[in-house]
């Protein structure tokens, strides 16, 4: 059975402001289907400009402590990107580039994927099993 992918309303561009934006993306994160022990947290990192457009980037950060282990051994990250543009009008929906995994080059478009908790799980265990390695 196909499962129903949630979606949120994004603000428009003229009510854009990076905290704003932050709050979008932890409103889109709260949509996932991730345990409760997973907890997050989530940063601006800079702002770019373009020609026609400012991107917005953030980070957010996933880890899974726990009593025995209140630091985590390794944490994940999601990028994403949140482009308004300087041409359109500032009603318009502002864009948001694909979430990208840690360590990885592929990017997941949300309407065609839900997010699923196993990714997370194995940027985690890449990097645990890359430092054992070291």
């Amino acid at each position: 059975t196909k499962s129903v992918i949630k979606n949120i309303q994004w603000i428009t561009g003229n009510n854009f402001t990076v905290e704003r934006g932050r709050r979008q993306i932890e409103e889109y994160i709260s949509t996932w289907d991730v345990h409760r022990s997973w907890l997050h947290w989530s940063e601006f990192l800079q702002e770019e400009e373009l020609k026609y457009s400012k991107r917005y980037h953030y980070r957010v950060c996933w880890s899974i402590p726990t009593r025995r282990k209140p630091i985590p051994r390794a944490t994940a990250s999601i990028y994403f990107v949140i482009e308004i543009s300087k041409i359109k009008p500032a009603v318009s929906t502002q864009k948001w580039h694909v979430p990208i995994l840690q360590g990885t080059r592929v990017q997941r478009v949300p309407e065609q994927h839900q997010f699923r908790e196993k990714w997370l799980k194995d940027i985690i265990e890449n990097k645990i099993n890359l430092m054992e390695r070291l």
